[in-house]
């Protein structure tokens, strides 16, 4: 029968008989059949929101953020990132530095995460960054800093690919940033 899985088409187009990647897990699969709302089509393309059958992987070895990849050129798989992040509002008490802990929201992809490093602020006024090293941030402040994720997930740089690219970092249920994928920092394998 093979496994079903849901989800946009986000770019590309899929046929019935491709071969894929599924990443970050890096599992080949073959597409049997593509539905498009109830009605089984030949091809879907972008914008799409499709259910694809696909015989080479089983229902337990898929989580929700994993993408359908080409095999020429997969998606990145990281655990760690460099981004540019809007400081929304903390916690009351909060202090944003390295060692802060969230969860990250990425296309389906929730994960936890951590700060790790901040490397520089940016001026809200020029759009640059500004000089002084900086140990941590407020509310309001616009940063660049590395982060790190528990799990691999598939990402891209926000300006190679928006939908993959931009995020929010919550906190007991509430969003303290937004941010953009500014670099991919090779999974440490």
């Amino acid at each position: 029968m093979g496994t079903v899985v849901m989800g946009k088409i986000e770019s590309g187009s899929t046929r019935e008989g491709d071969s894929l990647l599924i990443m970050p897990n890096k599992a080949h699969v073959k597409v049997l059949a593509i539905f498009c709302d109830e009605d089984k089509v030949k091809r879907a393309g972008p914008g799409e929101n499709v259910r694809i059958r696909l015989s080479g992987i089983e229902e337990e070895d898929i989580l929700s953020g994993f993408v359908l990849s080409s095999v020429a050129r997969p998606i990145s798989a990281v655990t760690e990132f460099v981004a540019q992040l809007q400081i929304l509002e903390l916690l009351e008490n909060a202090i944003f530095t390295a060692g802060y802990k969230a969860v990250l929201h990425i296309h389906s992809v929730v994960d936890e995460c951590e700060i790790v490093e901040l490397l520089q602020q940016i001026d809200p006024k020029t759009k640059k960054p500004m000089k002084k090293k900086i140990l941590f941030v407020k509310n309001g402040a616009v940063v660049v800093c590395r982060v790190q994720v528990s799990n691999l997930i598939c990402i891209e740089k926000f300006t190679d690919f928006p939908q993959l690219g931009r995020f929010t970092l919550r906190t007991e249920g509430k969003t303290v940033a937004v941010g953009k994928v500014t670099d991919l920092s090779s999974s440490s394998s």
